[in-house]
């Protein structure tokens, strides 16, 4: 079991302040992981630091809006000046609107797009420099999306998003592996967060989806933890430019 021990890892993980994040962070901590989280608001990751530091680690919290640039540059300036320099990243940040196409305007679009897409790029782009500097090994982990690889309608903005996400970890992979830094990709099913729980609160529609995934059952966050401690520790040393589906077997049966 060593081969999925993370200690003396420091992870950092984006949009930690709850659902997907918050549970991989925690799981990262129990894993061996001391943290550094971000969110837009320090008050919002004051339940997962609790629950990190309750699991003995060191827990590290800055804010950061991955939409701007500036203020990734600025988590990456203030985590060097503390000395704390990340071999593991959950690239996980993001936010979802749902909205007839017809009517997605620029402004949706664009803050859609640089959160999941263009913030999880300069979000690698700093990790990675930092690694590359050094000539240290590093593992980055996106969080994508059945919407990597299928089409779901009122969600065009989010499906190019995740759909670029998937291109973004193969071709980094292709970069950055030869230096020892691999980059994989995790991708969840149905789960009931804050940012999907617009699509339960429609009975029709969590019966359809139901009837779609084999396993006859919505995913629970516990079942993302350990394909994310897999991929991000020793235990897949092999494994990079890979997308792993964690679904219940929705796209094997579709």
């Amino acid at each position: 079991m060593d081969r999925f021990n993370l200690d003396g890892a420091l992870a950092l993980v984006t949009g930690a302040s709850r659902g997907i994040g918050k549970a991989i962070a925690i799981g990262f901590a129990e894993a061996g992981a001391d943290l550094v989280i971000t969110a837009r608001s320090a008050a919002a990751l004051t339940d997962t630091a609790a629950a990190v530091r309750a699991s003995g680690r060191r827990c590290h919290v800055f804010t950061a809006d991955v939409a701007e640039v500036a203020s990734i540059e600025s988590l990456f300036a203030e985590m060097d000046a503390a000395g704390l320099r990340a071999s593991l990243l959950l690239n996980n940040a993001g936010m979802e609107e749902v909205r007839a196409s017809v009517e997605v305007d620029e402004v949706l679009w664009d803050r859609i797009l640089d959160t999941n897409l263009k913030g999880a790029f300069f979000v690698a782009r700093q990790f990675a420099a930092r690694l590359l500097e050094h000539g240290q090994p590093g593992t980055i982990i996106n969080t994508c999306s059945l919407t990597s690889a299928v089409g779901v309608p009122t969600a065009v903005p989010y499906t190019a998003s995740k759909s670029g996400m998937l291109g973004m970890t193969r071709a980094l992979s292709s970069e950055w592996s030869p230096s020892g830094i691999r980059v994989n990709g995790i991708g969840p099913g149905y789960f009931r967060t804050e940012l999907t729980e617009v699509f339960y609160e429609d009975a029709v529609w969590r019966n359809a989806m139901l009837a779609k995934i084999p396993m006859k059952r919505f995913g629970e966050l516990e079942d993302l933890v350990g394909t994310a401690i897999y991929l991000a520790s020793p235990a897949s040393a092999y494994v990079t430019g890979q997308l792993v589906f964690v679904d219940g077997g929705y796209l094997a049966s579709i």
